[in-house]
């Protein structure tokens, strides 16, 4: 059985690629960001003038990494999770970031007006949450707090003993 797939979602901002990096470097698994693989690919239908930023072609991000996701071992990070197909991922790790942290991390990424707003208010409402708990089943997804070094470190142990639980219990 290939090893479990891991998808870290949440807002922008709130540590995945931080996590996704290490965990797949500790775990000896492959890492995909969605973003730069868009970006290396062009796989965008268009542009949002609103956002300044391109629009996800989600159909064909799906295409490119099928075979890479049948394999398994791999860890995929990107802030939404409900275009995936279900079967891709054994667990959901959905990072959850304090809102005054989460305002200082944006912002220095240049994050301003409507697109800072309205990420802040995706992480008030818990949006990236509730889509992975309506996308998957509710048992593969969980929340971990992710506004300090120490949180990255105790999600990184975390993760870890799960995927060693997971390779004892399937291989």
């Amino acid at each position: 059985l290939p090893l479990a797939v891991l998808c870290s979602a949440g807002t922008p901002g709130v540590g995945k690629t931080t996590l996704g990096k290490e965990l797949a470097s500790r775990a000896g698994l492959s890492y995909v960001n969605v973003g730069e693989l868009a970006k290396e690919g062009e796989l965008y239908e268009g542009f949002d003038e609103e956002y300044d930023c391109p629009i996800l072609d989600e159909d064909r991000v799906v295409d490119e990494l099928e075979a890479r996701m049948s394999e398994g071992g791999v860890i995929v990070d990107y802030h939404g999770c409900d275009f995936f197909p279900e079967r891709w991922f054994h667990i959901v790790f959905v990072l959850r970031t304090d809102n005054s942290c989460l305002y200082d991390r944006l912002h220095s990424r240049g994050y301003t007006g409507k697109k800072l707003q309205d990420n802040i208010q995706c992480e008030i409402f818990q949006t990236l949450y509730e889509e992975a708990v309506l996308s998957y089943k509710k048992e593969i997804v969980h929340q971990l707090p992710s506004n300090t070094p120490e949180d990255l470190e105790r999600n990184l142990d975390q993760i870890m003993q799960w995927i060693e639980q997971w390779m004892k219990d399937n291989n």
